[in-house]
C-alpha cells in the first residue's frame, strides 16, 4: 500500500530501482510554476534530498538552460535517481550523496538551492547542517529555496498540518513541522533573508531566502 502521508524516505514506497512517490505528482506542477520566477536562467542549481528523482527529471526537462544536481544520502534514493536520470536530457547531472550534516560537500558551489519535503523528515541539526552548506556554496544574491509543510506565525497553520506533525514525532521525535520565523532566525545568522513565501497546494508552502552580501 501507498503510504497515507507523502513517503517519509524512498524506502516507505513499493520496492523497485526506479520509485515513484504520489506526492511528486501531484506537486511538481506548481513547485515548478514558481521557481520559473525564483530561479536562474543558468548556472548549477543544486538539489538537496532528491527522493525518488522524479522532480530531477522534470525541473531538468523544464529549465534546459540550468544544470540540475541532485542528490541524497540514502543509497535506494541515489539509485532511483539513477534511473530515473537514464531518460532525462543531459542537463540532469548524475546524483551525488551528500548528507548535509557533514561539513564538506562535494561539491564546490551552486547558483541555487533547493530542497523539497526534507525540513520536516529530518533532524533539526540536518536543518542547521542545510543551512551551513548552502552559506558555504551560494553566493551573494542566490537563493536558497525550500518546499513542504511549515507551521507559520503569520499565516498560520491548518489543522491537518498539525495533525500531520503530531504524526511524524511520533514516528521519530527528532521530526516534526518547523516554524517559519525560528528556522528564518537560523538563516538570518548564515546570511540569508527570508524574502519571499508563496501558499500552495494542500496546505505547504514555498520558502525563499537569498544570500545577503
Amino acid at each position: 500500500m501507498e503510504p497515507s502521508f507523502p513517503p517519509y524516505n524512498v524506502g516507505d514506497l513499493p520496492a523497485g530501482v526506479r520509485r515513484q512517490a504520489p506526492a511528486a505528482a501531484r506537486n511538481v506542477e506548481p513547485i515548478g510554476d514558481v521557481l520559473s520566477g525564483w530561479l536562474p536562467d543558468s548556472g548549477l542549481v543544486l538539489e538537496v534530498a532528491s527522493g525518488t528523482g522524479e522532480h530531477a527529471l522534470a525541473f531538468a526537462r523544464r529549465f534546459p538552460g540550468i544544470q540540475w544536481q541532485p542528490s541524497d544520502p540514502d543509497p535506494e534514493a541515489l539509485a532511483s535517481i539513477a534511473a530515473w536520470r537514464s531518460e532525462g536530457p543531459s542537463n540532469l547531472l548524475a546524483p551525488l550523496q551528500i548528507d548535509v550534516r557533514e561539513a564538506s560537500w562535494p561539491v564546490s558551489h551552486a547558483d541555487a538551492l533547493v530542497s523539497i519535503n526534507m525540513v520536516h523528515i529530518s533532524p533539526w541539526e540536518a536543518s542547521v547542517g542545510l543551512l551551513d552548506g548552502a552559506a558555504r556554496l551560494l553566493r551573494a544574491g542566490s537563493p536558497l529555496i525550500f518546499y513542504g509543510p511549515w507551521i507559520d506565525e503569520e499565516m498560520g497553520t491548518a489543522p491537518s498540518n498539525l495533525a500531520f506533525d503530531q504524526s511524524l514525532k511520533a514516528r521519530d521525535p527528532r521530526w516534526g513541522l518547523r516554524a517559519v520565523g525560528a528556522f528564518a532566525e537560523q538563516a538570518k545568522l548564515r546570511g540569508f533573508l527570508l524574502s519571499d513565501r508563496r501558499q500552495m497546494p494542500a496546505n505547504n508552502l514555498m520558502l525563499r531566502f537569498d544570500k545577503q552580501a
